[in-house]
Parts: structure tokens; C-alpha cells; sequence
């Protein structure tokens, strides 16, 4: 039977105050996400509540986050009251790289285990972290854009535009970057414009790839969108404009509007990261922690680029929607 999460399947633990640093089975698990309203972090809780149904005699999962990733200080107060209720760890995608040190570093003097997925958080008490390279994602994006560009016969001159979510994220600044240092290195006299940030709002990244559109004019022959919500409004504007055959716009992450506008030519190619993955591994992570094992201070669990021509791929149709995946 397939195990779909819903918002409505979150299932309080009512976590009670632990005594000293003593811990047992099932350990309680509280999972952080940095926004519910987004497909990407509904993916990582698929992942970390099938972990939980598939290992009932080890974990039990609760899941909480701010309703948008702009809502930092959400995030911040549910952090602080969920290690005030003392759960044996904390999974958590911290959206700032700062603000919830405080509260993490607390957890960690308290005895309890905490695993940071997606975002560094600035702290040297973090014992385990799971994200993808996203320096290495923002390249890949650059390695389509510009391979699609070659297969149209499109001279590597002109602008090309930069969508990003948010300003002073760090896994959105990672893929930007990486994004630019390598259009630098494989297309030189290709000018990548001044990254427009929108605040994770889709009608936002929409009006912003307009306003690009039509101050860059023919100058104009590709963009770059560095999550999801900047992915569908940049489709949206492309295919409002009926511009698929004239810009090569790339993405990061999926939902079911990016892989729409894949199946189209709105947009050429996505890069997945692995959220279904990052929950799952998050908590197993966490369990090994608990059992006393040893971890990986750092584990990368990658990227990869999506096209038309390998969407319908096995392995990438479990990455484009892992509510498809079974137990």
C-alpha cells in the first residue's frame, strides 16, 4: 500500500520531558521542514514518515515547519518548543544558517540527537549533516542551459537571468554561485545578470521573469530558477509568452508544475535533489545516533539533471514524485 503523506496524516507524539540523557525505543523523532506549502519538503516528510512506518520497533515520527520558508522566526519558535519537550532527536532543515543555533546547540547539551539536513548550520556541536553540493547543482544547471543552447545553434552571447528564492539562504547562494562560476568557465560571453529575489513567491518569480523578459528584449536567451517556486514562475511566464522555443530555462527541484512544464519545453531540464532521501536518512541517521554508532559528519546525497529525455527513467520518476514510492 502506497504511504502518502498528507497534512492532515501528521500524528502528534505528545513528547514528554525526558530525565537525564536516557533514551529507548521507539525513539521519538521530531522532524523539522523549512515550509509546508512547498512539494519539496511534503517529500522529505514522505521520506521520514515511511522511515517511521517501516521501522515502528525504532522511531516514531512527528513533523512541524512554518507554513512559508520567508517565515524564519515560525521556524525558530517551533525549534525552541519542541526541544523544550525534550523528543529523543531533532531532524532538522534549518532555513537560516543562524538563527537556530541557539536552540540546536541547547538540544545538544541536553542529550538530545540532532541531524541537520539541506542547510549548514553554523554551529561545530552539529554532529551529522545531509544535504546535497549544491556548488556542484548550480553547475549542472549551467552544463544544461548551455548544452541546450548548443543544440538550438544559439551563439553563446547575450544575457541570461537569475531567479533566486530568497536573499542570505545558503543553499540557495551554493547553487547560484556555482551557477555563475561555471557559465564563467564553459560560456564566457554569456553576461548572467543581477540575481532578482522573490521571497519563495511564485506569482513574485513570475513577475520578475517578466520584468526580465522585457527589459532584456532579444539580449535575453535563457534563465536560471533556483527552487521550485522560482521554477514554476518562470515556466508560467515562458509559456504565457509562448517562448519555449526561444529561451532555455533551467531549474532546481521538482513538483508537479516543473515537471509539467519539463513535458512541455518551458522548462529543459531540472536538477533533482533528493528530499524523499534526506528525511529517510535524516531519521535513520538520528537512530544510528541514538544506538550509540557512528556517523558521517557530513553526507552528500546528490543531484542529478532531469530532461525529457530520461524523465520517464525508473530511478528519476522516483525523484520527479516520491509519493509513487512503496515500502
Amino acid at each position: 500500500m502506497r504511504k502518502i503523506l498528507f497534512a492532515a496524516l501528521a500524528l502528534s507524539l505528545g513528547l514528554t520531558a525526558q530525565s537525564g540523557f536516557a533514551h529507548s525505543k521507539p525513539y521519538n523523532i521530531a522532524v523539522i521542514i523549512k515550509a509546508t506549502d512547498s512539494d519539496f519538503w511534503q517529500y522529505v516528510i514522505i521520506g521520514a514518515v515511511n522511515y517511521g512506518l517501516d521501522n515502528p520497533d525504532k522511531a516514531k515520527i512527528s513533523w512541524y515547519g512554518p507554513k512559508s520558508e520567508a517565515d524564519i522566526e515560525k521556524q525558530v519558535a517551533l525549534l525552541e518548543d519542541i526541544v523544550s519537550k525534550k523528543p529523543d532527536a531533532i531532524v532538522i532543515a534549518s532555513t537560516s544558517s543562524d538563527s537556530t543555533v541557539p536552540a540546536l546547540e541547547r538540544a545538544i547539551d541536553e542529550g538530545i540527537a540532532v541531524v541537520t539536513i539541506d542547510n549548514k548550520v553554523n554551529s561545530d556541536k552539529i554532529p551529522a549533516f545531509l544535504a546535497t553540493n549544491n556548488k556542484v547543482g548550480g553547475g549542472l544547471c549551467a552544463d544544461q542551459m548551455v548544452a541546450n543552447l548548443k543544440a538550438k545553434g544559439v551563439p553563446l552571447k547575450g544575457t541570461v537571468g537569475l531567479v533566486s528564492a530568497m536573499a542570505g539562504i545558503q543553499v540557495l547562494g551554493d547553487r547560484d554561485q556555482g551557477f555563475r562560476d561555471r557559465m564563467k568557465e564553459i560560456a564566457p560571453d554569456i553576461n548572467v545578470l543581477e540575481t532578482r529575489f522573490t521571497d519563495n513567491d511564485i506569482a513574485k518569480s513570475l513577475a520578475a521573469a517578466e520584468d526580465i523578459g522585457t527589459s532584456q528584449g532579444d539580449k535575453l536567451i535563457g534563465i536560471f530558477a533556483d527552487n521550485n517556486h522560482t521554477g514554476d514562475g518562470v515556466a508560467r511566464m515562458i509559456s504565457e509568452r509562448n517562448l519555449g522555443d526561444k529561451l532555455v530555462a533551467v531549474a532546481y527541484d521538482s513538483d508537479p508544475e516543473e515537471v509539467s512544464a519539463l513535458k512541455s519545453g518551458a522548462l529543459k531540464a531540472l536538477i533533482l535533489q533528493d528530499p524523499y532521501g534526506m528525511g529517510y536518512k535524516g531519521c535513520t541517521t538520528a537512530v544510528t545516533m541514538l544506538d550509540g554508532g557512528k556517523v558521517p559528519k557530513y553526507l552528500d546525497t546528490g543531484a542529478v539533471a532531469v530532461t525529457k529525455d530520461n524523465m520517464n527513467d525508473k530511478k528519476i520518476q522516483d525523484l520527479l514524485d516520491p509519493t509513487r514510492l512503496k515500502r
